[in-house]
């Protein structure tokens, strides 16, 4: 049986390997957060000795590296996609529950980046400007609107983690996805904020970390068609009066 021209075997070989590496991430992610070393005999010691299945890790990644498939298959994307995945979940849970994004995380990412740039732009000259243009935008627009939020407010507007994360993220994505993400990630921050403080979950000057809507903005960019995504955008910031 045939999903999409992929065997359902891949499929389910592919949700193995999401289950293995969610659970290998839940160290992972644990070290980043306490600032200790991942490769360390405290995973024998420590981990291994009160081993618990993290099945929320484990579910997440394999249920999108099965849609990852299903929506790229064999391409170089999938694997690029595969790679920074749990990264993405990681930053999402640590800056959720730290309010900070670990420099090892991005670094990774960026190493992971500049691979996958070299490789695209080896093929394509202009693919690897594109990705360069896309670290400039990423990182810019947001160390831009921190320099001028601490300016104004006398405060960090955002973390420069998140600076960092756009960065890196815009030499993964290039130049048009990059905005894309950042326009995501704004529109999810405002609404969000919006619920949890007439909810009353939050303050008004309470911080609300902005990794997690940088996440959530870049797999939305990862698993929605651009023409569905664009079509989304542009019925929202004109009231549902587009009709193209």
């Amino acid at each position: 049986m045939y999903i999409n021209d992929i065997h359902i075997l891949y499929y389910f070989f592919i949700g193995l390997l999401g289950l293995a590496v969610g659970q290998l991430f839940d160290w992972v992610t644990k070290r980043l957060s306490e600032h200790k070393p991942i490769l360390s005999k405290d995973f024998y010691k420590i981990y291994l000795k009160d081993f618990r299945l993290n099945f929320k890790f484990m579910y997440l990644t394999a249920i999108i590296y099965i849609v990852l498939l299903f929506m790229f298959g064999w391409r170089l994307d999938l694997v690029k996609y595969l790679i920074i995945t749990p990264f993405l979940l990681s930053a999402f849970a640590i800056d959720y529950k730290e309010q900070i994004i670990p420099n090892r995380l991005t670094l990774t990412l960026f190493e992971v980046g500049l691979l996958f740039a070299f490789i695209e732009g080896s093929m394509s000259f202009s693919m690897m400007l594109d990705k360069l243009l896309g670290l400039a935008i990423g990182g810019g627009i947001f160390l831009i609107i921190t320099l001028i939020g601490g300016l104004i407010a006398g405060k960090e507007a955002m973390g420069f983690g998140d600076v960092k994360l756009m960065g890196v993220l815009g030499i993964i994505f290039g130049a048009y996805n990059i905005v894309i993400i950042s326009i995501l990630s704004f529109l999810l921050a405002a609404i969000i904020s919006i619920i949890l403080i007439v909810s009353k979950k939050k303050k008004s000057n309470e911080y609300i970390p902005f990794g997690p809507f940088i996440v959530i903005a870049t797999f939305m960019v990862m698993l929605i068609p651009e023409n569905i995504m664009l079509l989304a955008l542009l019925k929202v910031f004109t009231l549902g009066m587009y009709q193209g």
